[in-house]
């Protein structure tokens, strides 16, 4: 795309991005089993990243309702991936975390997610990744 509008450039490498980490997010959540979805790969993602959480948590993070976060939860412990474990604060609070299966699955197809990126951008030069990097977390802090 050409254009002299440097935030319509943005714009749209935004948009080839996040079209193609819908479709990346999809591929890498069948590494993990082949009938996870996306949406679910990232439920896992959240329950690595806080090493559990409360269902309520979880579905304010994603703005959706308890029952969906409910659904995709029973989905994933029938699958052996994710389970509930009893809130040693309030015993009537449950909390969500990855089994070891879980957390098994999950480390190798990011692993193998991060061998293919790895390879992908093998030819960049070191200060364009650091760089990459650098404004991808500003752009990512910025308050939606």
């Amino acid at each position: 795309m050409s254009t002299d509008d440097p935030v319509e450039s943005v714009e749209h490498e935004l948009a080839v991005l996040l079209r193609r980490a819908r479709a990346t997010s999809g591929a890498i959540a069948r590494e993990v089993h082949p009938d996870v979805g996306a949406a679910a790969y990232g439920l896992l993602l959240n329950l690595q990243q806080t090493g559990g959480a409360r269902m309520t948590d979880i579905a304010a993070y994603f703005g959706v309702g308890k029952p969906t976060i409910s659904r995709q939860v029973g989905f994933l412990e029938r699958l052996g991936l994710v389970e509930r474990v009893s809130d040693s604060e309030d015993r009537r609070a449950v909390t969500l975390r990855l089994t070891e299966e879980g957390v098994e699955r999950l480390a190798t197809a990011q692993q193998a997610r991060r061998a293919r990126l790895r390879e992908l951008l093998d030819a960049w030069p070191r200060r364009d990744l650091e760089t990459m990097g650098r404004l991808l977390h500003r752009f990512n802090d910025l308050p939606f």
